[in-house]
């Protein structure tokens, strides 16, 4: 499979400068999600890929040779868009077999891709069915079935599942990462949704304002973001930021601020003090607190219980911790009543701290 480098990258619409010089590498067989906030320049970086948008600056390379001045049709790549994109007047065979019939490929040679690419995405009982016919997931199918059909290198997907209801976007979710076993392609995947980010990707890269913030697997990011907004980005419910202080007491370093002081960990304080910050951002991962209710004082935080979402086994806590909001997962099954003020403990290996000037992790 092809490699895929953009190298300083950059978008220009007049005056107005999108992307910012992006590098980036995609490795053979990778399935890189690029994710972010709306306006971030994931789809446009995508769109540049694709040969939708002209490069302003910097260049593309597949295998090493550059493409940003060849057509659309010359990249060997498929594109699968957020509107399907299919011809209404056609069948689900034809609509699948669209780009093989206008190459003139033998008739047999395009039956047999069209079973093949059918089955791998269940439309096999579909074929002679038109679009108006199916489901939006079958439809999302069909158009992911006339992209694998191309037998392209490269898979680009641009925000695909965004029109799905939550329970069909789960289900979309399960078969693309099937499917992506099973093709062995590189894909490349945008979306604003974190969820399907954290659930797809090989590689995560996160975009803000036109800048790569960060790079790397799931987990990779999920526990070592490089940033706050990483950090507050990626996991949900989403991280809690409480500002603090970094105090030292008897040899022991300490995150204060209101309502809360913590001792950190050795490797902790020792990051912090060579950094040499004493203002940051303490970030705690609702799931990284638990109901202690012997907890130390400097281990823990004293939290008013203002709203309890029930989700089955797990409820969110919403809470106060001085002037800040807190939120919580706990088992459903502990005893508790609104208004309680109640100890959570903090994972002391899981604090993270941001430089509150700068925002980088610490």
């Amino acid at each position: 499979m092809p490699v895929i480098r953009l190298d300083r990258l950059v978008k220009r619409y007049g005056a107005v400068e999108v992307l910012h010089g992006i590098e980036l590498e995609m490795a053979d067989n990778e399935f890189t999600v690029l994710v972010g906030p709306s306006g971030c320049g994931k789809s446009t970086t995508l769109r540049m890929i694709a040969g939708l948008e002209d490069v302003s600056d910097g260049e593309i390379y597949v295998d090493d040779q550059p493409v940003s001045h060849l057509e659309p049709k010359d990249r060997n790549l498929a594109m699968v868009f957020q509107d399907y994109a299919l011809y209404p007047h056609m069948n689900v065979a034809q609509n699948i077999s669209f780009a093989l019939r206008l190459a003139k490929r033998p008739k047999a040679e395009v039956d047999a891709k069209v079973r093949e690419v059918a089955g791998l995405v269940g439309l096999t009982e579909f074929l002679d069915r038109k679009p108006g016919a199916l489901s939006g997931g079958q439809r999302q199918r069909v158009a992911m079935a006339r992209a694998l059909a191309k037998d392209s290198g490269i898979f680009l997907f641009d925000e695909p599942l965004s029109n799905l209801d939550a329970k069909l976007r789960g289900q979309m979710r399960a078969e693309l990462a099937l499917m992506s076993q099973r093709v062995e392609k590189n894909m490349i995947y945008v979306t604003h949704d974190q969820i399907e980010a954290m659930t797809l990707a090989d590689r995560i890269v996160v975009m803000n304002g036109g800048y790569i913030q960060q790079q790397g697997t799931p987990e990779e990011l999920f526990k070592r973001p490089a940033n706050k907004f990483v950090a507050g980005f990626l996991g949900m419910p989403p991280m809690n930021f409480l500002q603090g202080d970094i105090t030292e007491e008897g040899g022991a370093a300490f995150v204060a601020g209101d309502g809360f002081k913590l001792r950190l960990p050795e490797e902790k304080a020792a990051a912090a003090k060579a950094h040499g910050a004493r203002a940051v951002t303490l970030g705690l991962r609702p799931s990284d607190l638990s109901f202690a209710e012997d907890a130390p004082d400097d281990a823990a935080l004293k939290l008013h219980v203002q709203v309890s979402e029930y989700v089955g086994a797990q409820s969110v806590l919403l809470c106060q911790c001085g002037a800040s909001n807190v939120t919580v997962e706990m088992n459903s099954e502990t005893p508790m009543a609104l208004g309680e003020t109640l100890t959570f403990a903090a994972n002391s290996g899981r604090i993270h701290l941001f430089d509150r000037q700068t925002e980088a992790a610490i």
